[in-house]
């Protein structure tokens, strides 16, 4: 939101480098991390406490060994995108921003890895006072850094870079002297080093299956610097994805719950409660999603102004806010199945549906009516979800 006060050339930048950094680093560290869900919670369900722990340093060694050549992509964010036809003031600007972000991500590993550990203990208090303690304090640096110290929109990247460390900080202290984590963290222990592969075989399939989903996204926002109008086209359509990223908050907390709930369930020997779990998560976030749904077309008129001060910018953000209810709706029952297959193990199966869903159907639909028929960024929304990943509920009984 700060970025967008400081123009049309600032937030495309911002915006670009946000995606790049998305489809090449946050969504592989999130994927890769989710193998959490399945370890962590079916540990913690067969009381196997010890294991959580465990779990959780295995993956914080593979993550921030994934991070060292995702930070050296980063470095590059301005070479790359200029040679993938995109703007040259866009790619230099977000050139500058994603250099910025780099101590990001391997704050954002270790984040990973202590969320998922808490998530699997039904544990979720500490992360929503660290969460909003973090928040708030965001707000401020990044009003300081983005236009106090002369950053710009730099300031932006350098603040999320702060808040994930703190945020990392904090849970890390609360693991280490809360008594709710005595039994789970007993310390750090060699035996993190023996079993990586058998982490890779499942968090490997669990990345393929959110980055095929998260690229699809974020190649929308990369085509759309192929259209005429570029910086508009651009801006518009990573505020509509923005906004899609706050309110996914919502049926994400939903899918963590389910996959944790999922997992717990099965570890401890009972399938059909996991079932029953199913089905109450699906019953909520229906609900949810026609409520969001509702407000953000009773909305629509007034929510550009959040990001931007552009006339134009604000119109047609208020044009993409019928498409982005009814994708919300759609999408809030997706999140929860594909936390069905984590909390399962079946990240295999959701990775071959979601490579049907986006790349055989949503994302070439969209680059024909952007393209061919010429409806421009609206199009890339409208097909975003046309085919989305529709995970078979009884998936877990096979488990």
């Amino acid at each position: 939101m700060f970025v967008g006060h400081l123009g049309e050339l600032a937030l495309s930048g911002a915006s670009m480098a946000t995606s790049f950094a998305s489809v090449t680093g946050f969504s592989l560290i999130v994927g890769m991390g989710s193998a959490l869900d399945t370890f962590c919670g079916q540990s913690f369900g067969a009381k196997q406490y010890h294991m959580l722990g465990v779990h959780k340093q295995r993956a914080m060694v593979v993550l921030l060994l994934v991070s060292i050549p995702v930070a050296f992509i980063w470095n590059n964010t301005g070479h790359i995108l200029a040679s993938l036809g995109q703007d040259s003031e866009i790619s230099a600007e977000a050139g500058l921003y994603a250099h910025f972000m780099i101590p990001s991500i391997f704050a954002f590993a270790l984040l990973q890895c202590h969320i998922r550990f808490l998530q699997a203990q039904n544990n979720v208090v500490p992360m929503m006072i660290t969460t909003g303690f973090t928040t708030l304090l965001h707000t401020l640096t990044c009003w300081m850094l983005v236009f106090k110290s002369g950053l710009g929109n730099k300031g932006a990247a350098l603040a999320n870079a702060i808040s994930y460390w703190i945020n990392v900080l904090l849970l890390a202290i609360y693991v280490r002297i809360s008594p709710s984590c005595k039994k789970t963290w007993t310390g750090f222990s060699k035996e993190a080093l023996h079993d990586v592969l058998k982490f890779l075989k499942l968090a490997i399939p669990s990345a393929i299956m959110l980055c095929l989903e998260i690229w699809s996204f974020e190649m929308m926002v990369l085509l759309s610097g192929l259209l005429p109008n570029p910086k508009l086209e651009t801006s518009v359509l990573s505020i509509s994805l923005n906004t899609y990223t706050v309110l996914y908050m919502i049926p994400l907390g939903l899918s963590g719950a389910t996959s944790t709930r999922v997992s717990n369930e099965l570890g401890a020997g009972r399938p059909q409660a996991a079932l029953l779990a199913v089905y109450v998560a699906l019953f909520m976030v229906a609900i949810e999603g026609i409520l969001v749904a509702t407000a953000l077309i009773l909305g629509r008129n007034f929510w550009g102004y959040s990001y931007s001060s552009e006339e134009k910018v604000v119109n047609y953000v208020g044009e993409m806010m019928f498409l982005l209810a009814g994708s919300h709706f759609i999408d809030s029952i997706q999140s929860v199945l594909s936390g069905v297959v984590r909390g399962s193990g079946k990240q295999k199966i959701g990775a071959l549906v979601n490579l049907g869903a986006y790349y055989l159907a949503g994302i070439p639909s969209g680059a024909l009516l952007a393209f061919v028929y010429h409806i421009g960024g609206k199009a890339k929304k409208a097909t975003d979800r046309v085919y989305d990943s529709m995970v078979p509920v009884n998936a877990i009984s096979s488990s």
